[in-house]
């Protein structure tokens, strides 16, 4: 907004305020004055017929003649006559009426609507003598009354609306008019004064333009006023002298700034696809720290392909890496878009994790979500696959849950963002468990702790994997149930709960129930089997449940 603009934006109201008090002030008491005047010669003229009835009425009574009809008759006449001599427009009207509502006397003939005799009915019985409004002839009436007790007449002087109010509707008018005039004035005359107060800027933004337009900073302001504005037209010389010495040194720093940041531009570039972003702004945050490993509790996820290289030896190279480029487009965006960081590529297999470099509050979750994801857009993949008559893929997922070192690996000439620790080979244990159990997601016990009140999921069994002693429970999870999976997936976990408690007769009808509602059921049919070999040949005493696996 211009300093012009706001010049006449801050004195325009002031004006306007002003002219509109003024003129409001003056409607007012015009207005007043004028509906004053004519209230009082309406007045006048009701309390003038009213004088006059009475006259008339009292020289019957002196002369005894009020029992006469015909000398009563023609006082009504008179009264009539005098009121019609009192009109002094064709809109005025005087009009009477009897206790019922019936008209008895009136100026000039007019007929009056059912719901208008009401209306006057009601101003009959009450004897109203204050001005009123009503509704007489189709026509909306400013009116004065008076109840004239000999004849029974309620006699009303009336006049119409728009007559009555027609003056105060000029002043209205004309108040209006003169108000418009005066702002129109005002806002010129402003115009006129904040033009030349403000000329002496606008040279001083001309000046600008022109030094930033043409980069030619020998220009300066001609000084016009010994005021403020002189003073800031000097100070802004001075100003560009500084500028144009300094113009040179600010080139070359700027020079410097956009190589650096080319450079930066391109580092990012290559090795944002070896590198998750985090990481590169880590290191061009704090470069020193990038050697230095950290603990860290993340899930650690590792998925395979299943007799892949079978599958490898029925597909041409190129069909294979095609497939595998689609695999992994597939597999990569679900979990990256789950928060998760892709660690490495191990042949066909992937190693991803969540809650490094950047930790959230539901990185478990996310993990998991992730697992049971790239189960269903395996099936996408694979209805694509069988669409070009290529090999279906299988996949196993495994997740564990743990604290590991996450940190760059390496030298300075050859560095990996990664994690390492025990619970990453647990994690790749897990996968592999996948082909023994036939599911394709598997979880740990610390991992289900984190999500089990998020997700449904499944006990599979108790395990102790190659070159441990210690058991871990693995589970399996979808996203949600039927009414069907939750039932059975609940008696299953019931029949774990009674397997680790030796009670195999009872875990047994548990495990059958599964089995008789999923068919084929690989882990309920395994437990079956335990449960019935444990009966045939107890565990020892010391028995935990875990079973030893011997291989990957």
């Amino acid at each position: 907004m211009s300093i012009k603009l706001k010049i006449i934006l801050t004195v325009l109201p002031l004006i306007i305020t002003t002219l509109l008090l003024t003129g409001v002030s003056s409607f007012f008491s015009a207005s007043n004055g004028i509906t004053g005047i004519a209230q009082e010669f309406l007045g006048f003229k009701a309390a003038e017929l009213q004088k006059y009835s009475e006259s008339q009425w009292l020289l019957l009574v002196e002369n005894n003649l009020t029992e006469r009809p015909s000398m009563v008759s023609a006082t009504k006449g008179a009264i009539e006559t005098y009121a019609g001599s009192i009109i002094r427009s064709s809109t005025e009207l005087i009009i009477a009426f009897d206790e019922q509502g019936n008209s008895v006397m009136q100026t000039r003939d007019i007929e009056i609507a059912p719901k208008e005799r009401e209306a006057l009915l009601e101003l009959i019985t009450a004897r109203n003598t204050e001005l009123i409004t009503p509704r007489i002839g189709g026509k909306e009436r400013v009116a004065k009354g008076f109840f004239f007790e000999p004849f029974k007449w309620y006699i009303i002087a009336a006049e119409e609306r728009d007559t009555f109010y027609s003056k105060i509707n000029q002043i209205t008018q004309r108040t209006i008019i003169i108000l418009i005039a005066a702002i129109i004035a005002a806002v010129i005359m402003l115009l006129f004064f904040a033009n030349y107060l403000t000329r002496p800027l606008t040279k001083v933004v001309a000046t600008m333009k022109g030094i930033i337009t043409d980069n030619d900073l020998t220009k300066r302001v001609a000084v016009e006023y010994h005021d403020e504005i002189g003073q800031l037209a000097h100070t802004f010389n001075l100003m560009v002298g500084e500028l144009e010495r300094a113009y040179n040194q600010i080139k070359s720093f700027a020079f410097k700034a956009v190589l650096a940041q080319k450079r930066e531009y391109k580092i990012r570039n290559i090795f944002q696809k070896y590198v998750p972003e985090d990481v590169i702004d880590q290191f061009f945050e704090n470069p020193e720290s990038m050697l230095v490993g950290e603990n860290r509790v993340v899930s650690i996820l590792f998925s395979d392909i299943r007799g892949f290289t079978s599958i490898s030896e029925r597909m041409m190279p190129d069909d294979l890496v095609n497939s595998l480029n689609r695999y992994f487009s597939i597999m990569v965006d679900i979990i990256m878009n789950r928060k998760g960081v892709v660690d490495k590529y191990i042949g066909d297999a992937i190693m991803a994790f969540f809650g490094a470099p950047v930790k959230h509050d539901d990185d478990a979750l996310q993990s998991v979500l992730a697992g049971i994801e790239m189960g269903d857009g395996l099936v996408e993949f694979n209805r694509k696959q069988r669409e070009l008559g290529k090999p279906e893929f299988k996949i196993g997922v495994g997740i564990n849950y743990g604290v590991v070192t996450v940190g760059n690996i390496g030298t300075d000439k050859k560095m990996d963002y990664t994690i390492i620790g025990d619970m990453v080979n647990l994690g790749s244990r897990l996968e592999g468990l996948t082909k023994k159990y036939r599911q394709g997601l598997l979880i740990s016990e610390s991992l289900y702790l984190k999500v089990k009140d998020k997700v449904p999921c499944r006990l599979l069994d108790t395990v102790a994997v190659k070159g441990k002693t210690k058991g871990v429970r693995i589970y399996t999870a979808k996203k949600s149930l039927d009414e069907k999976e939750k039932k059975i997936w609940a008696i299953h976990n019931m029949g774990m709960d009674y397997y680790y408690k030796k009670a195999f007769n009872t875990a047994v009808r548990y495990f059958q129930e599964v089995n008789s509602v999923l068919h084929d059921d690989y882990n309920s049919q395994m437990m079956i089997e335990r449960c019935l070999e444990y009966n045939r040949n107890p565990p020892p005493a010391n028995w935990d449940g875990v079973e030893i696996m011997t291989s990957k």
